[in-house]
């Protein structure tokens, strides 16, 4: 892959679910909560619905229709099961390895960490809290803020706006060559694709080359110091 031109990085956009913690896992294990308590189906099966594109990826009619799919629907059983599944969801999100050490040390560098989420503002800082990045991030940029969901250039030309960056000084991180690379990188950002986090398996049949590709997110330090114009090395790695 060519390195593309030197261009020195000042933000650091980065989207959130299974780019800096696993959110399928979370959402498996809250597909389980919810079919152990209405006793049928299987998580994988229940997490299919989610995956549909009818509401959402994050859409609580999803389970309303799961419930309706196996004959157990009651306006009751359906409010108990979204806050289970809400309430577990949150309780399985964790960090990958690193993320935190590398957040603060784009911090220490002097760059600004901001992240793009299709996830309503709600869900976005019950999250974030879990993982206690909200002190530490500069801003979390939320679709009811924008009014667009990636992948329209919309939700990335607000969050440029908003925090007062250019594209050519911006890299934007994201798990998704559709929903993120390909749009970040017609915007004229600095990409870099957390392949470690890909888990769009409805997407394999898409492809955008990125300007980098990721196995940690902790590699982005290596990008942002070979592309400063100081080309020195501002912090002693911590992972």
């Amino acid at each position: 892959m060519t390195e593309p031109e030197k261009q020195e990085i000042q933000y650091i956009f980065s989207d959130m679910d299974n780019t800096l913690f696993d959110f399928v896992h979370a959402k498996v294990e809250a597909c389980t909560a919810v079919v152990d308590r209405i006793g049928a189906g299987e998580p994988l099966e229940m997490l299919s619905y989610f995956l549909r594109g009818i509401y959402g990826f994050e859409h609580l009619e999803n389970i309303e229709d799961y419930l309706k799919e196996k004959y157990v629907f009651s306006e009751s059983l359906f409010e108990e099961c979204c806050r289970i599944y809400e309430d577990v969801k949150v309780e399985h999100v964790a960090l990958y390895d690193g993320v935190r050490e590398t957040i603060e040390a784009v911090k220490e560098m002097g760059r600004s960490f901001i992240i793009i989420t299709d996830a309503d503002t709600e869900n976005a800082y019950r999250r974030m809290k879990r993982v206690k990045l909200d002190g530490l991030v500069d801003d979390v940029i939320t679709y009811d803020m924008s009014g667009k969901k990636k992948p329209d250039l919309g939700a990335f030309e607000f969050a440029l706006k908003r925090s007062g960056a250019n594209a050519a000084d911006s890299m934007y991180i994201g798990d998704s060559l559709r929903r993120d690379i390909a749009p970040a990188k017609k915007i004229g950002m600095t990409t870099a694709y957390a392949a470690y986090g890909d888990r769009n398996d409805h997407d394999r049949d898409f492809y955008f080359e990125p300007d980098y590709k990721l196995n940690h997110l902790g590699e982005i330090i290596d990008i942002i110091q070979k592309k400063s114009s100081k080309n020195v090395r501002l912090f002693k790695k911590r992972f």
